[in-house]
């Protein structure tokens, strides 16, 4: 092809959102060289996700992707207010240390975050680049793209497909998927209200709908609504001021005067889950894996943990220092998850729907939020605090699968904690007390790759070591298999870590 642009790097994140720039700043920071192919020019600044989730903010915070507080982690307990369904009343609690569990952040700001961090570590981001053919070849992948200057060939070791709902990574590399059609129908966008106290803000329902409104600091007035009595006719048909018009007045009962539309578009309860999150070189996060109906803030969250599960296991392989079952873990770690989402997201659609006998089930659910306050299970299910990462054949001890909440530690150095000692990218070796130089010598192997650290004995650790992975996951505990069994599938023996 004459005249082409060629591009060579390691990996290629295709799709420049909050996930993929994740994706892209955590690869960088371990080294592997990371182009980024973006259509768009420049962030967009239309209102999209604004909520992430306790686990997503907890392991943000242990790579470092969040700013340091001014001062330590509150030791107590902390609580946010949030909604299951539109009722009000769900409290999602995160435990002592660890960063306040909702953290509302608008997508274009994460994005610049997650862009400003990939491209200090060294990520190429390249913008106005639309990907239009994905294929595998032995040694590696080749993508074509449409660049500012014409056609490009970037040939790469692996592919991580971050493009969307709309995914031409999934598409061309053959990844089937399970869908459920859309059932209803749902519009969204920023007006300025003709009289600014028409509607109120939180959620409202009435036997015709829901309408949830939230006024920003310009004083404009962000709508969505939600018909539950079918589908949009077309849904790919852009909606106008007037059909918003008519369809909030609609479900308020009464005319509600609007102007100055700003980002109007229209949404569904359309699913898909992508069949399998990895085909050979290529891997689907965010969007591109799974999509699900807008209810609960579980979307960014959901996409910015299957990139922190990916970033550290996808470096790894590319370094050289990846056991030979890694990469094989992302997709039975993060895909149930995902189905858990759209599960849940389909769940609570199920209680916004009007009629009688969904009235008696929302009074039933109001009753059971107020009760989940001290069990946590609701809390569990939408911050994804309840996820534990699937035993590997093998015999695991209690504790492992599960994630290791930041407990306060006093080494040799001083005091820290399971942040900070994760800030760096390496597993990390627990060893406490004086009983830990056996753990050590048979992971004498594995030394250049784990950060070891000796740590006073602690109630909340009731362990004499741990090993803990980049993400905060426990990944063995005493009790099941040796250290060095569980370290095989996982790390290289022998290698050693580059620059994190």
């Amino acid at each position: 092809m004459q005249g082409e642009h060629r591009i060579r790097a390691q990996v290629a994140v295709v799709g420049g959102g909050p996930v993929g720039l994740l994706v892209a700043a955590e690869l960088a920071a371990y080294g592997v060289d990371t182009v980024v192919l973006e259509s768009e020019a420049d962030v967009s600044e239309r209102p999209k996700a604004t909520t992430l989730h306790a686990r997503a903010v907890q392991c943000l915070a242990r790579r470092g992707h969040l700013p340091a507080p001014a001062a330590p982690y509150s030791r107590a307990a902390a609580a946010g207010a949030f909604h299951f369904a539109g009722l009000p009343g769900l409290v999602i609690t995160a435990p002592e240390n660890e960063p306040e569990p909702i953290l509302k952040c608008p997508q274009a700001q994460l994005e610049r975050l997650f862009e400003g961090r990939a491209r200090a570590a060294g990520a190429r981001i390249l913008r106005k680049h639309r990907v239009t053919g994905v294929s595998q070849e032995p040694d590696g992948v080749r993508i074509i793209a449409e660049g500012p200057s014409g056609p490009a060939v970037c040939t790469v070791r692996y592919v991580v497909g971050a493009d969307g709902a709309r995914s031409t990574v999934r598409e061309q590399a053959g990844i089937g998927s399970e869908t459920h059609p859309a059932t209803v129908s749902a519009l969204m966008g920023a007006v300025t209200l003709a009289d600014p106290d028409a509607l109120a803000d939180g959620w409202h329902r009435t036997p015709r709908g829901w309408i949830a409104v939230k006024r920003d600091p310009e004083g404009r007035t962000h709508i969505r609504t939600l018909d539950c009595t079918g589908a949009h006719a077309d849904r790919q048909l852009p909606p106008t001021l007037e059909e918003l018009r008519r369809e909030v007045s609609r479900i308020a009962g009464r005319e509600i005067a609007m102007e100055e539309p700003r980002w109007l578009s229209r949404f569904s309860d359309f699913t898909r889950l992508a069949k399998s999150f990895r085909a050979g070189r290529v891997f689907l996060v965010g969007d591109a894996a799974h999509v699900h109906f807008p209810i609960g803030g579980q979307g960014l969250s959901t996409g910015v943990l299957d990139a922190l599960n990916l970033g550290w296991k996808l470096a790894f392989a590319v370094r050289g220092e990846a056991g030979p079952d890694l990469l094989d873990t992302y997709d039975p770690e993060r895909r149930p998850v995902a189905r858990r989402v759209i599960d849940n997201t389909r769940a609570q659609l199920a209680l916004m729907r009007p009629g009688p006998e969904a009235d008696a089930l929302r009074g039933v659910f109001t009753g059971l939020l107020a009760a989940d306050r001290t069990q946590g299970h609701l809390s569990g299910i939408i911050s994804a605090q309840d996820t534990v990462i699937p035993e590997r054949a093998g015999r695991a001890a209690p504790g492992a699968g599960r994630f290791l909440h930041n407990v306060a530690l006093t080494t040799a150095t001083g005091e820290t904690d399971v942040i900070g000692l994760l800030q760096d990218g390496r597993p990390l070796l627990l060893l406490f007390g004086e009983n830990g130089g056996g753990y050590r010598d048979e992971a004498r192997g594995w030394e250049g790759i784990l950060r070891v650290v000796r740590a006073r004995p602690t109630p909340d650790v009731p362990y004499e070591a741990l090993l803990v992975r980049p993400d905060g996951y426990i990944a063995w505990a005493p009790g099941g298999d040796g250290l060095a069994v569980a370290l095989s599938p996982y790390f290289a023996e022998g290698a050693r870590a580059g620059r994190p």
